[in-house]
């Protein structure tokens, strides 16, 4: 199973400012010495060492995370704004992808606002397959591309459009997805992708509370042991009291989480889109000094960023 992210910010996108950029560049200008710049491979050197909050960026796009399947199947975990560039993507892959499965967390915009320019969806040899427990996907999907908010409406996309109401796990080629119902407002679901040798939780949007941390069959067989968790850690611990209620978690309630289901990896997501790269990467040391001062074995904590991917 292979995870690629092609979104990871919440609320809306957030593009790199030129101030912000200014503020990389000057900030690596004055980390340069002359023997820095001696030759290509002492550049190397340098650019190998600056910080990654300099060297790169976490990404501005909202929720949509690709998981392939040993078999080949595609699956995409909401379609926000990183969709367009994951059809991009598909565009230049050879043999091309015919067949899409798109699973939606909740129907809140910065979930599906990418769809209308997800290229593969206006090509007939194209099949896409929406999965949602809620019960009005097709009519919000439809929704947002009718007048006046689109110009062109859903059904100039010439793929073929099934649209399935989740009751229970789906079952497609060898591998399973199940949900489970999180704390949002107006509900987010929360899936678990599982090909029988490694599991992956896609939780998104979620504001945890004590009923997740519960030792319950149905929590134990959803979260426990997974081998990837990708989890709402939108705040800090100050900014989740502040904002109770609002739906989001604190990146020490994640890691808390995580060891308490025995996860191996758990990838901080939905990403503040006031936050800069250094505070992202300020969040990111400071769960790790968590993780360590609380003397957490087996767990990993690493961002979502977009472009990475990881094969389990």
């Amino acid at each position: 199973m292979r995870v690629r992210f092609w979104g990871v910010r919440g609320s809306l996108p957030s593009p790199l400012s030129s101030a912000q950029i200014k503020s990389k560049i000057s900030a690596i200008l004055e980390r340069i010495g002359p023997d820095d710049i001696r030759n290509s491979e002492s550049r190397e050197r340098f650019l190998a060492a600056l910080p990654p909050w300099l060297f790169g960026t976490v990404g501005s796009n909202t929720p949509c995370v690709e998981v392939r399947s040993d078999r080949g199947d595609l699956l995409i975990l909401d379609a926000g704004s990183g969709i367009r560039e994951l059809g991009i993507a598909m565009g230049r892959e050879r043999p091309p992808t015919r067949n899409y499965h798109i699973f939606f967390s909740h129907l809140h915009w910065d979930h599906l606002q990418g769809l209308p320019f997800f290229s593969p969806a206006y090509d007939p040899s194209v099949s896409i397959d929406f999965y949602s427990p809620m019960e009005n996907l097709e009519q919000a999907l439809r929704g947002q591309m009718a007048t006046p908010y689109f110009p062109v409406t859903m059904d100039a996309m010439g793929a073929k459009k099934t649209f399935h109401r989740l009751g229970g796990p789906e079952h497609l080629r060898g591998v399973t997805v199940a949900f489970r119902k999180m704390n949002h407002p107006g509900a987010s679901y929360s899936y678990m992708v599982d090909d029988g040798k490694k599991r992956c939780v896609y939780a998104t949007d979620t504001e945890l509370s004590p009923d997740d941390f519960l030792r319950t069959d149905e929590n134990a067989a959803f979260f426990g042991g997974a081998d990837l968790l990708i989890l709402d850690a939108q705040y800090t611990l100050g900014e989740a009291i502040e904002k109770y209620n609002w739906g989001h978690s604190a990146f020490s309630m994640a890691v808390d989480f995580a060891s308490n289901w025995g996860i191996r990896k758990l990838l901080l997501f939905h990403h503040d889109p006031t936050y800069d790269d250094k505070k992202l990467f300020g969040i990111l040391q400071s769960a790790t000094w968590y993780t360590e001062h609380m003397a957490i074995k087996g767990l990993e904590v690493g961002l979502a960023m977009e472009g990475t991917e990881f094969t389990l």
